[in-house]
């Protein structure tokens, strides 16, 4: 950086969290067990045995919170509602309470001048649906639509940006492929047939979504797009990346924004499935008007085709036996080369910028939004109480930087969302893994801004990135 950038003067700047990474209080005022409570429960699953239980305590803590932001300078915060908090059993009547929560939470925000960007399901399934079939089941779509609208009637009046699934390849091929997310399932199949209930859900919740916001309110997804590169110029390696770009990509994007799947997806995963569970009408229904596409991105994807020294276990996702890419048994997996976080994810702005341009090339009429961007490092306060992370800030800087570099080169990107706001629980690896920019002392609960979140509020507050 030769000298400072200055972002569109209506450049939305926020930060992010997800309700069962934060939230605690997992079994008051109504709420019962996700799919992540029973997951983290199970021996084995989650690094050190961790649950969240109390997770950083936001439930009682949220107004401290708040104040955090507003601190801050923060003009938007990404937070997600805990279906079984507001739905238990993920059918029926609400739970007033936990409707309550977040009516007080949106409210405090909006006191604040902090815009309320709400997430219907960031994969806290109720477990009572989870135990009728999961997201393999076309039934979870339809309970799925029957929440959304439920929200909606709840908080439409006080938050019009809406975003329906945060990252379905992980709720899909995670959960139910690799099994190193809840509910832990391992049938190459299951996973196909729930990346398509997904999607089907999605735009159930569009449709729900749209009958009830008030003119002027916003539907967004939220997709971990994969950046992914091939190791070499060779045309099996171009081969893996196009196998793993439907896998990750375009077996959403296809459906959600172009009302078809991929016919090489269909092909690659011929012998696993027939595809019969998309029934006529459904890529119609999921193939709803957006108002901005919702990206995360932390770290580019290095195939090549199967046989040198990677395998399906270096894709950055968590060790499993069994892969997370059905029918792509012939891709492997490397390590990208450069910094690495403490997630051991290689630091490499240029895969956001290469990402931005490819997504405005592709769907040049829908603006995109980062809705998370961030990096784990192993944080500490030191004897004087701060809490120095260099590495995030370098981390932050570059990728800011792209993410301008692509503005100027055409790409409509409306704002950035950083992850995250706290140190949270960080999914099967527990607590042992730092992405916030706000210190959480878990035996206290303590909340110490990090050195990061003084440099991001600059960042947030003047709109200009400035050179190191």
């Amino acid at each position: 950086m030769d000298g400072a950038r200055t972002f569109p003067l209506d450049f939305l700047w926020g930060s992010a969290t997800a309700s069962y990474q934060i939230e605690g209080a997992a079994a008051e005022d109504g709420r019962t067990p996700s799919i992540w409570d029973t997951y983290a429960r199970t021996p084995g699953r989650v690094r050190n045995g961790d649950t969240g239980d109390i997770a950083t305590d936001h439930y009682h803590r949220w107004r401290e919170d708040v104040a955090l932001m507003a601190d801050l300078g923060l003009g938007a915060y990404r937070f997600s509602l805990a279906w079984p908090r507001i739905q238990p059993t993920g059918r029926g009547p609400v739970v007033q309470k936990g409707l309550d929560f977040y009516r007080r939470l949106v409210d405090e925000l909006l006191a604040k001048g902090i815009k309320p960007v709400a997430t219907l399901y960031h994969w806290d399934l109720p477990q009572e649906l989870e135990d009728g079939g999961g997201w393999p089941e076309r039934v979870t779509a339809e309970r799925f639509a029957e929440y959304a609208a439920l929200a909606a009637d709840a908080l439409g009046d006080r938050v019009t940006t809406w975003t329906t699934l945060n990252e379905p390849w992980c709720s899909a091929f995670l959960g139910y492929g690799s099994g190193v997310h809840a509910p832990g399932r391992t049938d190459p199949v299951a996973a196909l047939r729930a990346a398509h209930h997904l999607n089907l859900a999605h735009g159930m919740a569009v449709e729900a979504l749209r009958d009830r916001l008030p003119t002027g309110g916003q539907c967004s997804v939220t997709l971990n797009i994969h950046h992914v590169r091939p190791l070499t110029d060779d045309p099996a390696d171009a081969d893996a990346v196009r196998r793993i770009d439907a896998l990750a990509n375009r077996v959403f994007t296809g459906p959600m924004l172009q009302g078809e799947y991929p016919e090489d997806l269909l092909k690659d995963t011929a012998t696993l499935t027939d595809w019969s569970f998309v029934r006529d009408g459904d890529l119609r229904q999921i193939n709803q008007p957006l108002d901005f596409l919702g990206v995360n991105y932390y770290t580019p994807t290095l195939v090549s085709e199967a046989g040198g020294t990677g395998s399906h276990n270096s894709d950055g996702h968590g060790n499993s036996a069994h892969s997370p890419w059905p029918g792509a048994q012939k891709v492997a997996f490397h390590q990208p080369p450069g910094d690495t976080t403490a997630m051991g994810w290689a630091v490499d702005p240029s895969g956001l910028y290469d990402l931005l341009r490819r997504l405005s090339s592709d769907f040049p009429r829908l603006p995109l939004v980062i809705t998370e961007n961030g990096a784990a490092f192993d944080d500490y306060a030191g004897p004087d109480g701060e809490v120095n992370d260099p590495g995030r800030i370098a981390y932050l800087r570059g990728h800011l930087a792209a993410v301008h570099q692509a503005i100027a080169d055409g790409a409509d990107v409306r704002g950035y969302f950083l992850w995250s706001l706290l140190d949270n629980f960080e999914w099967a690896h527990g607590y042992s893994k730092r992405f916030g920019t706000v210190y959480v002392d878990y035996p206290t609960g303590t909340r110490i801004p990090k050195a990061s979140a003084r440099w991001y509020s600059q960042v947030a507050r003047t709109g200009v990135l400035r050179p190191e």
